[in-house]
């Protein structure tokens, strides 16, 4: 994608309204066109990256130092029973802005609140052996 044509960039340059929470050097974040619950925000890096693959270690530590902030205003704003922080990366995972994004999604009373999240537990599927294989194959390629 050009990102001439990304709209996250376009709401950083001013393009494009939105209702901002918070800005610095490297960082944007403002509310959800959708609202997935109110206070539903999401925080950007004004550099462009399509994903998590993409973003440099440098820009990520930016991209996540004002969240505990960001977060915590929402909580004495809204006082929620609690706050989901959630990332889609590729298509398959459910991004559909192809510039990074972290959405900090405020709860009100469970799952009725229109947000939900589903674990399906795998409890005893997965030994020591098997998940210290698996710990092995993704550390391999820690420095690649």
């Amino acid at each position: 994608m050009n990102h001439d044509d990304c709209v996250f960039c376009k709401i950083v340059r001013g393009e494009l309204p939105s209702a901002k929470v918070y800005e610095d050097e490297s960082v944007y974040a403002f509310l959800d066109i959708s609202q997935v619950t109110e206070g539903h925000t999401l925080v950007i890096p004004k550099m462009h990256a399509t994903d998590i693959y993409e973003l440099p270690e440098d820009v990520a530590g930016n991209l996540f130092r004002p969240i505990p902030k960001i977060a915590r205003a929402i909580k004495r704003a809204y006082r929620p029973i609690g706050i989901n922080l959630l990332n889609n990366n590729e298509a398959g995972a459910g991004q559909t802005v192809f510039h990074i994004h972290i959405h900090i999604i405020p709860r009100y009373s469970g799952i009725s609140d229109g947000f939900n999240v589903k674990w399906v537990r795998r409890d005893g599927e997965y030994d020591y052996d098997r998940l210290g294989q698996i710990a092995e194959r993704i550390a391999k390629h820690m420095n690649e």
